[in-house]
């Protein structure tokens, strides 16, 4: 509405009547009054994923929409969710670097008891958001208000999986999810959270 109407104004000013000086005219301004914004949810800063999954006990204590609650109110945008029985196969790749590991077996039989909701999420610094949500491996040790210390009571159920790292957020999505399962969507909030 304001571009409009500064625009209007130099037009009249300039006496500008040609349409092809008009149109560069209005581009200019609006670059101009938009100070350089373009629309951040393009940025890649804005574009980060990270792949939260709820796991068996938390699916099974019917946790899966609370936690879904949380990252929406963080502003976190939802891009890939689907309810798996994960396979031996995805859940070896998934947690390779735990191998030699003394409960690496117990481990996948634990996840491979019951269904995983598996999500992507996007948004700024989600994977080290999402990290500090989610809170320590350990619930005795993390925090009240985290999701393992308001939900986990035993660190072999705590609830929820986050990826540590950008890098492992990419390995980890393309395991549980196809390039076609994830949604590139713009969000009606989106402009308004990051333009400040």
């Amino acid at each position: 509405m304001m571009q409009r109407c500064v625009f209007k104004r130099l037009l009249q000013q300039f006496g500008l009547r040609d349409e092809e000086k008009s149109r560069r005219l209005q581009a200019g301004v609006s670059a101009a009054l938009l100070g350089g914004y373009r629309n951040k949810s393009t940025l890649p800063e804005m574009r980060e994923r990270t792949l939260i999954a709820v796991k068996p006990d938390g699916v099974q204590r019917r946790l899966v929409g609370q936690i879904i609650q949380r990252f929406e109110q963080r502003g976190f945008k939802l891009v890939g969710l689907k309810m798996v029985q994960a396979s031996e196969d995805l859940l070896s790749q998934h947690y390779c670097e735990l191998r030699t590991k003394p409960f690496y077996p117990r481990l996948l039989s634990y996840m491979n008891s019951g269904p995983v909701v598996a999500m992507v999420w996007e948004g700024h610094k989600v994977v080290e958001t999402s990290r500090t949500m989610v809170g320590h491996t350990n619930p005795a040790e993390a925090r009240a208000g985290t999701i393992r210390g308001d939900f986990s009571f035993h660190v072999s159920r705590n609830v929820v999986h986050a990826s540590d790292s950008v890098e492992g957020a990419q390995r980890e999505i393309q395991l549980w999810f196809k390039g076609k399962e994830l949604l590139s969507w713009d969000c009606c909030d989106q402009s308004n959270m990051c333009n400040i």
